[in-house]
């Protein structure tokens, strides 16, 4: 167990930190899912605009590393362009 005060508020700090991404990353993951179970092309171009920007923000917060949000977005990019 951690003996100094600094410590146990870093242990704090990490879970709620912890808990504040696993719930951003699965709503991301969940709004990717039904982006890629549309198949009306104007509602999935609306709904691109907002998974791309939540992809950004998960990597630009180290949540996922930059590389994965760019293929997710490419992917996506390309499924949408398709419809």
């Amino acid at each position: 167990m951690a003996n100094h005060k600094s410590a146990l508020k870093r242990i704090r700090s990490n879970e709620a930190k912890r808990l504040t991404n696993r719930y951003k990353h699965k709503t991301t993951r969940n709004a990717i899912k039904k982006l890629r179970e549309t198949t009306d092309a104007k509602e999935a171009q609306e709904m691109f605009v907002n998974v791309a920007s939540m992809i950004d923000k998960l990597a630009k917060k180290n949540i996922i590393h930059n590389n994965k949000a760019a293929n997710l977005k490419s992917g996506l990019a390309k499924y949408v362009a398709a419809l």
